[in-house]
């Protein structure tokens, strides 16, 4: 999954994760043969970056965000910088 340029700053700030930023030009989602479902732990990268930039679960299917084109699609997950992403294990 990918997010459009527009969205990177609302994500890295810790904001819901919404459908336009996924559904529009810049954004990707799989195709209807691979499919995501809600509940599905999915790591997310930015348009642009080779990086990932978010991981967490989905509260609504791929195909339902394609349909709705709106709506929050994740709201809890860790971003890059956060406190988790930071932590040092050694």
């Amino acid at each position: 999954m990918q997010i459009d340029r527009g969205a990177i700053r609302f994500v890295l700030s810790g904001a819901a994760l919404m459908a336009p930023g996924l559904t529009s030009p810049g954004g990707r989602l799989p195709d209807a043969e691979h499919a995501l479902q809600a509940g599905q732990v999915v790591a997310v990268r930015a348009e642009g970056k080779e990086e990932i930039c978010l991981v967490g679960p989905l509260k609504m299917g791929t195909e339902e965000m394609k349909q709705k084109g709106k709506g929050v699609v994740m709201d809890e997950g860790h971003y890059l910088g956060d406190g988790l992403w930071r932590l040092k294990l050694e």
